[in-house]
């Protein structure tokens, strides 16, 4: 019995190492860097003309409905509920993004929903990885080769950059974003899927909310019903694809 039990434990030990040692050969890809460099530079340009709740709301949009598209290309099953919930926050989707006296110009919106389906097929890409943080950490570290590009196209405006600037930029990366994304891996371990997904739905009203408080930025009509057909049409595709999975 004690040599069965010696002989268990140091079979236990022995895939703890091999996962430990696999996790930490997962490091990301060069595609992946490329999405996730996509995904931050139309996200910083965007958000030079939209107001912070229309601009989570185009991301988080664009994010889901590159997910969904990406289950049905893969002949993923919906019901017919999930496809109305789809064609209805679709239909939400080009009614927040019309031009209009709050969005005079698509441009931003554009690149926002450039944005979001970069950081959709990063998080599609994401599911195969073993360690999410650990290849996310490998990814900004590809992505730092096109800086030099970027400062080349942008040697003109060199002038106009600040000390504030500087130091704000890296406290927005480094800091909220790195514990955001850290934060998040770390609550993902402690939540279903379903609940994680409907957590997100908060994204867009907790971020409006700040720019209201923060920025002074108003709460549009055309917002809130955005809002509420949007994410009303994700949450009733989440739960009843929850659903589906039960049944199966």
């Amino acid at each position: 019995m004690i040599i069965r039990r010696y002989f268990l434990k140091h079979r236990n030990t022995t895939c703890h190492q091999t996962m430990d040692s696999r996790h930490l050969q997962d490091k990301g890809s060069w595609l992946s860097s490329l999405c996730l460099f996509i995904y931050a530079l139309c996200f910083s340009l965007a958000y030079v003309e939209l107001d912070t709740g229309t601009g989570a709301l185009i991301l988080f949009s664009a994010v889901q409905l590159t997910m969904i598209v990406w289950g049905i290309y893969n002949k993923e099953r919906l019901s017919n509920l999930q496809w109305l919930a789809f064609i209805v926050a679709g239909i939400g989707f080009i009614y927040l993004t019309l031009p209009s006296a709050t969005m005079p110009s698509s441009w931003g919106a554009m690149l926002m929903f450039i944005s979001g389906v970069a950081w959709g097929i990063y998080s599609i890409r994401g599911k195969a990885c073993l360690s999410p943080l650990h290849a996310t950490g490998f990814n900004f570290l590809r992505s730092l080769a096109a800086v030099p590009i970027l400062l080349l196209l942008g040697f003109s405006e060199l002038k106009n950059i600040s000390v504030d600037g500087v130091l704000l930029a890296c406290a927005s990366g480094a800091i909220a974003s790195a514990m955001g994304y850290s934060i998040w891996y770390m609550a993902m371990l402690q939540l279903k899927s379903t609940n994680a997904a409907v957590v997100q739905l908060c994204v867009p009203i907790l971020a409006a909310l700040a720019g209201m408080i923060f920025l002074s930025e108003p709460l549009t009509v055309r917002f809130m019903v955005a809002s509420a057909v949007i994410l009303g049409a994700v949450l009733v595709f989440l739960l009843n694809k929850n659903q589906i999975n039960l049944k199966v």
